[in-house]
């Protein structure tokens, strides 16, 4: 496939680098390296990112029913506070 692609130049300096130092063209220069970026062999499976949990423990005086309405209360309550300063 032929198609037109604008390179950066410090890109264009790195594969005349390449170029030199293989004695390859420009186009085995490319095509080695987005096969290298790309192809099937750098495409391993990922395992999927698992976040850690810890155990925090259970509070039977802290009824957290309420929870986001307390947060909200408390959340309002500094808003206001930082108002009546002149913050």
């Amino acid at each position: 496939m032929r198609t037109t692609v604008t390179i950066d130049p410090d890109v264009e300096t790195l594969i005349k680098q390449v170029m030199r130092e293989r004695g390859q063209s420009f186009k085995e220069v490319i095509n080695a390296s987005v096969r290298a970026a790309y192809g099937p062999t750098t495409q391993k499976k990922r395992e999927p990112f698992k976040t850690p949990t810890f155990a925090l423990g259970f509070f039977p005086h802290v009824n957290l029913d309420k929870a986001l309405q307390l947060a909200g209360e408390l959340e309002d309550e500094e808003i206001l506070r930082k108002m009546r300063m002149g913050k």
